[in-house]
């Protein structure tokens, strides 16, 4: 039977696993946006997952080295970054919906990210240490905000004059 640290070490070798590819799709999908919008965003996506890699190795090594969980400096943004790109882009008021190609990789992108947070969320009600609580509370929050910011990109190009009404109608009652 595996021991919690063999668990751990599993987990942490899936999350480097689940962010590089991650940031490889973001990579590849930049690349194949016809907007600009979808190539900032998607750049952005692809840096913060590298972002997420290098943490997990940098744990990674740390666990197989001290058998302990590092106290780790992790901070998101809270997704300002990801919504300040998608707002100064969407201020030009230039309705440009995407294409059934482009609507397919968001979706790719929003079960993606979905599976991360699920996966991060289990693993801190697993977690042995506040650290590791708290690391992993962090990281599966940057991840909702990265699935929050995608369907929001989801709705601008399926439907841009309705995604318009819905912002405006928003700012103004809010």
């Amino acid at each position: 039977m595996p021991s919690e640290q063999d668990k751990l070490i599993k987990a942490l070798q899936y999350a480097i696993k689940m962010e590089k590819d991650g940031q490889e799709f973001y990579i590849k999908s930049c690349a194949g946006s016809s907007n600009e919008l979808g190539r900032k965003l998607m750049e952005s996506l692809a840096k913060q997952e590298a972002g997420h890699a290098k943490k997990f190795e940098q744990i990674y090594e740390n666990i197989r080295k001290s058998h302990a969980w590092p106290e780790v400096e992790f901070k998101t943004d809270g997704g300002r970054t990801l919504r300040t790109i998608f707002a100064r882009q969407t201020e030009t008021g230039v309705c440009q919906p995407g294409n059934e190609d482009e609507l397919a990789v968001i979706e790719k992108a929003r079960t993606m990210e979905g599976e991360s947070y699920d996966f991060y969320h289990a693993r801190k009600e697993q977690a042995e240490t506040g650290a590791e609580r708290e690391f992993f509370d962090a990281i599966a929050s940057e991840e909702w905000e990265h699935g929050l910011i995608l369907t929001d990109y989801y709705e601008y190009l399926k439907d841009p004059a309705a995604w318009f009404v819905k912002s405006e109608h928003q700012s103004i009652d809010g």
